[in-house]
């Protein structure tokens, strides 16, 4: 209860409420895409690869969530291009890609003039320094990712489901796929302010890979993921607050315990 009584009064704790909401929005809409396509993996490259950017952006005296979104959408646009032209050599190519980006990173913010960046807020997030700006600029992301999804959604269901049905109906598949990517290199970087680089595959993937469970529909998986993670990073947040525990990593607790139970009450049902 003091968690709740706190949220009334504390600006701080009302804007990573808001933020967690804003950012399970994109992200049960884009995860949902990444479940179905099964290109996980390929999310782990692009949000790994985006400490390059942070580090070179604070290396320049620039802001750090301009130089991950620069980078998310080059590693996407890389990645994507090496998925459709390297098949074979893909997991070797995008782990290169993946160490590449964060070894620059940190190579770049070691040399900054002011060295007294806290990895750990990147690396693991931070939702509790989430501030008013970055909530807007959330929302404005939320809006742009949902309108592009209704505009094309049929596009995007044709390249989800069967890409040689979608060539022969005429689909841009290439363009509509690296769209996709660059859409999800957009919601990493939302994520990372939550529960930061290493943990951001298990909050875009896990609501969405939950839903599935649950609804054959994609229009009711991106609904129902986006309830979830809503669910999960409130929770998170919560059980965090008392005992002063590291917010992103009790919200991925809390989002991979759901997965484990709902798995395995599925298997035993």
């Amino acid at each position: 209860m003091n968690f709740w009584e706190t949220l009334i009064t504390t600006t701080f704790l009302q804007n990573a409420l808001v933020a967690g909401i804003l950012a399970s929005l994109s992200c049960g809409v884009v995860g949902s895409f990444v479940i179905v396509k099964r290109i996980s993996f390929l999310v782990g490259g692009i949000a790994h690869a985006i400490l390059g950017g942070m580090g070179i952006a604070y290396y320049l005296g620039k802001d750090p969530f301009l130089g991950a979104l620069l980078a998310a959408l080059l590693a996407a646009l890389v990645i994507g291009w090496v998925n459709l032209r390297w098949k074979e050599q893909e997991d070797t190519l995008i782990s290169a890609l993946w160490s590449i980006g964060m070894a620059i990173g940190i190579i770049f913010i070691s040399q900054a003039p002011s060295y007294n960046v806290d990895l750990m807020a990147y690396l693991f997030g931070n939702i509790l320094m989430v501030s008013k700006q970055q909530l807007y600029l959330m929302a404005g992301i939320d809006i742009a990712i949902i309108f592009i999804i209704v505009l094309f959604y049929k596009q995007f269901l044709a390249i989800s489901f069967d890409e040689e049905f979608a060539y022969l109906r005429g689909v841009p598949v290439i363009f509509f796929y690296l769209l996709l990517l660059c859409m999800v290199a957009i919601t990493v970087v939302l994520l990372v302010q939550i529960v930061g680089l290493i943990l951001v595959i298990a909050l875009l993937a896990l609501p969405a890979a939950i839903a599935r469970q649950y609804t054959k529909s994609l229009v009711g998986m991106m609904i129902l993921a986006s309830f979830l993670g809503a669910i999960f990073t409130t929770t998170g947040l919560a059980i965090s607050y008392e005992p002063d525990l590291p917010t992103g990593s009790v919200i991925v607790l809390v989002t991979g315990a759901a997965y484990l139970i709902s798995t395995l009450a599925i298997e035993l049902r």
